[in-house]
């Protein structure tokens, strides 16, 4: 049996529902932390938002906000975003969103085009963050 890395450090917060499957809300590796990709899912009953992309989008990077802000971290120290979308033709009002979230900050960010996400939802979004 390995031991674990003592540098590597498993996160979660109760202010957002736990993962439905085996990963962690986020990890932490040194002074990093990697969010896992989230859907958006309210955090006060645990469902997913059906609304529009912006909607939606919305409360993913809230999600991730609460995340960072309840590790030590918070948006402002977001290194990078990798975003998921099932719709490409939603990209503009995505980017409204992310400009309204992060104001003159701009963190590296990635987009992927995909077929279809889990639950039916049209966004995921997953980010590194420095402490």
């Amino acid at each position: 049996m390995s031991k674990k890395d003592p540098r590597i450090k498993e996160l979660f917060t109760p202010n957002i529902p736990e993962p439905r499957g085996h990963y962690s809300q986020a990890v932490q590796y040194n002074d990093t932390i990697y969010v896992s990709g989230h859907l958006p899912v309210n955090p006060f009953t645990g469902e997913f938002i059906k609304g529009d992309i912006q909607e939606q989008t919305r409360q993913v990077l809230e999600n991730i906000e609460t995340i960072l802000n309840d590790s030590g971290s918070n948006k402002n120290k977001i290194i990078k975003t990798t975003a998921y979308i099932s719709d490409m033709a939603n990209w503009p009002k995505v980017n409204e969103v992310y400009n309204s979230f992060f104001g003159k900050y701009k963190p590296a960010r990635a987009v992927v085009p995909t077929r279809e996400l889990h639950y039916g939802v049209l966004i995921e979004i997953e980010a590194i963050a420095a402490i």
